[in-house]
């Protein structure tokens, strides 16, 4: 029998199969062409479009009720006000749990619902319940303000601005005009400023000059509270022009305020300045905040890095003795300013803009005297960290390509290394149209299905180049022939590894969410990998191949089983493991206590995580370059007590050799992270 005719055969009856009629069509054209350069086109659109995160986007519907109830104790708060909401609010469907902080005169109820429940959907419920309870509300409550609270509140960049000695207050109002400007940034969702002393208008009643106009304190506030408000009070016509007109004084300056009438004595008007001195300046210092140096100031780091000062590099003027410490200045008193960026964007662009906006307002805004240093930049790590991880795909990939190269040659691992940037743009792709970022579990994703969507690809590729050196020739026939021999098993083994990983989407809590990014790329890759071995590689494989096999020594000759077990016997896998195999296959006692030894490793290796003597995480600790102190002193400590306390921590802080710098916050909380 002739066996042209028994391949034409068995190809003409593959060819009315679906998926052969798939590989014969990407056989006989240039449809792969097309649709690697797509693939790799919609992956560097992707990787440059899609946003870059540290971590991935964790959506927990978060509010805080801020209820107002003047007149109650603590202790009166919670019982009349703060236990009964509580009650209350846990029976909205959604909500797993509910804390409350009483105070005088104030209660603030946080509400937090399941992880993964819609954000916009939790505070519709919220506000529901509060409006339709009005009856059960405890009659002590005379208003509440609801405030909601999401993972993009935490700000990307902080920027810590310091000033002299006594400056608070000028800090304070510098770092407002910066928010001002900063605020406006595209991207940007919240800017505000934490620190300084706010600008106030004071009034200070003198009880003598009040006593002699025969008035109280309560009448002046009554008279200042409804003197500085203005009324619409009609309009006319004048010179074919409408004249608006508004009754009463709007203090719009603090000198206006000096000339407003409190009272009448005798026939004469009392105005603010006979009874009370009015003052424009900073509020009573209710809390601190102070920036300092550390040895490591000055060193050698990226642009934008945390601990770096913007619009000045300074290098380290002076070296301690003893230990070759770089001798720090005092703290200043300084003012944070930090940025959050809203839902979707790009953390590194935003931070890049705000970083750039702040130098031009450092020639523009800030005085000589003052310092502006970058105290966080997530956009900046989380950008080093993707691009650590993508370089680590990189070399992921030459290891792939050298490994293929010793074991089937390079024309076979140059058409497997084709299928790389093929399925990773196409999951990219997808991954930016379902809405998640590129952050670090989306690319230990990619790395881990790195080694499983290669096997598709290699499978293909050796069963042909096999069928070619079988046959002593190369021809379409072959080809569709030989990815049919392997295709059941082909699609098995990539089904049984989706499969393998669709449980990630059932995980509950706080990590369902987290690693969403994995339940999604993984599977994806291995089905655009299944894709790629049925259209590119057998194209590929045909077009790379065939002059090999249609000329030279493999050129029509039929190779025999002998020959074929001669040619396994000469390659360098087959001598390297054939020293090391041979005694297992030989001797039953090798085998079985070779079989013992495995078995011993893998209970000792499952006994590490059962005694615990390994810790159980699902991802490696990180190295962050910032770190919170928080000191919880007893209640009822003053705040200059507490200062005192943070002064000490400083001084050791400002001895550690790798600190470039530090904020403190003495009496309000830092920026959440």
């Amino acid at each position: 029998m002739n066996p042209q005719v028994t391949d034409q055969t068995a190809a003409d009856t593959k060819r009315h199969d679906i998926l052969n009629g798939i590989v014969h069509i990407f056989l006989d054209n240039n449809f792969s062409i097309i649709l690697i350069v797509v693939s790799v086109l919609i992956g560097l659109a992707a990787l440059l479009i899609t946003p870059r995160e540290e971590d991935p986007q964790i959506v927990v519907p978060l509010a805080d009720v801020m209820v107002n109830a003047p007149g109650y104790s603590a202790e009166q708060v919670e019982q009349l006000v703060a236990t009964p909401l509580e009650k209350l609010l846990y029976q909205i469907d959604g909500v797993e749990y509910v804390y409350s902080m009483s105070r005088e005169n104030q209660a603030v109820i946080t509400v937090r619902f399941y992880v993964g429940q819609d954000r916009e959907r939790s505070l519709v419920k919220l506000f529901k319940k509060l409006n339709e309870s009005q009856d059960l509300i405890p009659s002590a409550v005379t208003g509440w303000v609801i405030k909601p609270v999401e993972i993009d509140d935490v700000p990307v960049v902080t920027l810590t601005l310091t000033g002299e000695e006594g400056q608070g207050h000028a800090v304070r109002r510098v770092g407002e005009e910066m928010v001002q400007r900063l605020s406006a940034l595209p991207g940007v969702s919240r800017a505000y400023v934490a620190g300084g002393e706010p600008r106030t208008v004071r009034i200070d009643l003198d009880p003598e000059r009040l006593q002699a106009y025969a008035m109280s304190p309560l009448e002046v506030q009554r008279a200042i509270r409804g003197a500085n408000v203005t009324h619409p009070a009609g309009d006319f016509t004048r010179n074919d022009q409408v004249v608006r007109v508004e009754a009463g004084v709007a203090a719009d300056r603090p000198e206006l305020l000096r000339e407003l009438v409190v009272g009448v004595f005798k026939g004469r008007p009392v105005f603010l300045k006979d009874v009370a001195t009015v003052r424009d300046g900073p509020v009573e210092v209710t809390s601190y905040v102070r920036h300092g140096w550390g040895p490591a100031r000055g060193f050698e780091a990226p642009e934008g890095f945390p601990g770096t000062e913007i619009g000045k590099r300074d290098s380290p003027k002076e070296v301690g003795s003893a230990h070759g410490l770089v001798e720090t200045a005092s703290p200043r008193p300084a003012v944070t300013i930090a940025i959050a960026k809203q839902k979707g964007r790009n953390a590194v662009s935003v931070s890049e803009s705000a970083i750039k906006a702040a130098e031009t307002l450092r020639t523009e805004v800030i005085p000589t005297g003052m310092e502006l240093v970058i105290t966080r930049n997530s956009g900046l790590t989380a950008d080093e960290k993707v691009n650590e991880l993508v370089e680590g795909l990189w070399v992921a990939i030459a290891i792939v390509i050298a490994l293929l190269t010793l074991s089937l040659g390079w024309r076979e691992a140059m058409i497997v290394a084709v299928a790389v940037p093929v399925v990773f743009g196409l999951t990219l792709g997808i991954n930016l149209i379902f809405g998640y970022t590129i952050n670090r579990v989306t690319l230990f994703a990619l790395i881990l299905s790195l080694g499983l969507l290669v096997d598709d690809p290699i499978v293909d590729v050796e069963n042909i180049a096999r069928h070619f050196e079988m046959r002593g020739r190369a021809t379409r026939d072959i080809v569709l022939e030989a990815v049919a021999e392997i295709r059941p098993p082909l699609i098995s083994a990539t089904l049984a590894v989706i499969f393998s990983f669709l449980p990630l989407f059932f995980i509950t809590g706080m990590m369902g969410p987290y690693m969403a990014p994995m339940a999604l790329n993984v599977p994806m890759a291995m089905l655009m990998s299944m894709l790629v071995a049925f259209t590119i590689t057998p194209w590929m494989a045909y077009q790379v191949l065939h002059k090999k096999y249609a000329t030279g020594e493999h050129a029509g000759h039929v190779h025999s089983d002998a020959e074929d077990i001669e040619a396994i016997r000469r390659t360098f896998l087959y001598r390297l493991f054939r020293p090391m195999m041979a005694p297992l296959i030989s001797s039953r006692l090798a085998a079985v206590s070779f079989l013992m030894v495995i078995a011993l490793l893998t209970a000792g290796a499952a006994g590490l995580a059962a005694f615990r003597v390994v810790p159980l995480k699902m991802l490696p600790y990180d190295n962050k370059n910032e770190l919170l102190l928080v000191l919880d002193f007893d209640e009822g400590t003053t705040l200059e007590r507490t200062n005192a306390a943070i002064l000490d921590v400083e001084a050791l802080v400002a001895r550690v050799p790798e600190v470039t710098d530090f904020v403190s916050y003495v009496g309000l909380p830092s920026p959440i992270d």
